[in-house]
C-alpha cells in the first residue's frame, strides 16, 4: 500500500462517525489474525485521514501486538443503534500508531465524543474516583488509512468500491500448524455460546500483509468445525490461520456479549470450514450503572496490574521503537 491521501466516500465517512460498535483486526507472529470490537465514537478526521479508538493498558497483548505490527483494520459491519443511516459494508486498512500518553485536551475531547454514543458521563465525589483511571489512562490508536472498501450491503454482497490502491489477488494458504489443524475445543459448545450474538465475522492475513475482515454466516457445525458462508468469491482457497468473532450489544453498548475465538480456516470448492482452536468470551451487565461500576474497577486493577509486572515500560520501549534484547 501507500501513503497517499484517500478521498473518503460520504458512505464510509458517516459510517465512521456513525458507528456504535466497530470491528478491528490485528496481525499475530504466526500470521493469523485476532478480531474483536470496539466503540470508536465517532473518532474520525477526515482531514487527517485518520480513524482512531481507544484501548487501556488492562489489554497488552493487544497493545503489544499493534505495536510490532501496526497493520490494521476496522470494519464498520452493523449500523445497529447508531447514527448512520445506509446499508454499506465498509472496510478500512491502514497503519496504526499508539498515543499512550495523551494529553489532557485529547482526553477532554474523547469524554465529550463518548456522551453521544454512550450516555452522559457520571460524576460527583465517588464516581470521579471510581471512574479516574478509566477516563484518564486511555490510550489511543490513531491508524493513518491505506484503502476503503465498500459493499452495497451489510453483508458484502454486491460489487465493491474501492478507494486506494486495488485488491490484491488471494492470498497463498499457508502452512498448517505443528499441532495440527483439527478443532482443539468442543465445536458443538462454541455453536451453542454463540446462537445468540447476531454479527459475525472473520479475518485473516492479506495477501499484501493487512488483515482481511468479512461477514460470514454460520450455516451449520459437526465435529470438524463450523461450515461458514460468504459472499462468492471473496474467502481465499485453501487453508490458513483466522480469527472469529462473535458478538452483541444493546444501545449505548449496555449489554454486551463477545466471543473472540482463533482456528484454521480452510476454503475448498467455495465451501468453507472453520476450526477453532481457542475461544475466548465475555458478557456485560445489561445494566448501565453496574457495567460503569465495573469498568471502574477493571480499570484500576488493570493499571496497577501493568505497572507492577512491567507492561507499562515495556510498551513505552515497544512505541519508542526499541525491542527485547536490543
Amino acid at each position: 500500500m501507500t501513503d497517499t491521501h484517500l478521498t473518503w466516500p460520504d458512505t464510509a465517512y458517516e459510517a465512521f462517525t456513525g458507528d456504535l460498535t466497530v470491528a478491528v483486526a490485528y496481525l499475530t507472529p504466526a500470521g493469523g489474525a485476532v478480531v474483536t470490537t470496539v466503540s470508536p465514537v465517532g473518532l474520525a478526521n477526515r482531514a487527517a485521514n485518520q480513524v482512531s479508538f481507544t484501548t487501556s493498558l488492562g489489554f497488552p497483548k493487544k497493545l503489544e501486538r499493534i505495536l510490532n505490527n501496526p497493520r490494521v483494520a476496522l470494519a464498520y459491519h452493523t449500523r445497529t443503534h447508531g447514527f448512520a443511516a445506509h446499508s454499506h459494508y465498509v472496510l478500512a486498512q491502514g497503519k496504526a500508531s499508539v498515543d499512550l500518553q495523551p494529553s489532557a485536551q485529547r482526553l477532554a475531547e474523547l469524554m465529550d465524543a463518548t456522551e453521544p454514543f454512550l450516555g452522559k458521563t457520571k460524576h460527583g465525589r465517588v464516581w470521579d474516583w471510581l471512574l479516574r483511571e478509566y477516563h484518564r489512562e486511555r490510550v489511543f490508536v490513531d491508524v493513518g488509512l491505506e484503502r476503503i472498501t465498500t459493499w452495497p450491503h451489510l453483508s458484502a454482497h454486491g460489487p465493491a468500491t474501492v478507494t486506494g490502491p486495488s485488491w490484491p489477488q488471494h492470498p497463498a494458504g499457508q502452512r498448517p500448524p505443528k499441532n495440527g489443524t483439527a478443532p482443539r475445543i468442543p465445536v458443538s459448545q462454541l455453536a451453542r455460546r454463540i446462537a445468540a450474538l447476531p454479527h459475525r465475522l472473520l479475518a485473516y492475513e492479506g495477501a499484501d500483509g493487512s488483515p482481511v475482515i468479512l461477514p460470514v454466516t454460520v450455516t451449520g457445525h459437526d465435529e470438524t468445525g463450523l461450515r461458514l458462508s460468504a459472499p462468492p468469491e471473496l474467502l481465499p482457497p485453501g487453508g490458513r490461520r483466522a480469527g472469529f468473532l462473535a458478538h452483541a450489544f444493546r444501545p449505548q453498548c449496555v449489554g454486551v456479549s463477545m466471543r473472540t475465538v482463533t482456528g484454521w480456516l480452510t476454503v475448498d470448492n467455495g465451501e468453507a470450514l472453520y476450526a477453532p482452536h481457542t475461544s475466548v468470551g465475555m458478557a456485560a451487565p445489561p445494566s448501565r450503572t453496574v457495567m460503569t461500576v465495573a469498568n471502574g474497577l477493571l480499570a484500576k486493577q488493570g493499571l496497577r496490574r501493568a505497572r507492577r509486572n512491567g507492561t507499562t515500560e515495556h510498551l513505552h520501549s515497544l512505541a519508542a521503537g526499541v525491542r527485547p534484547g536490543a
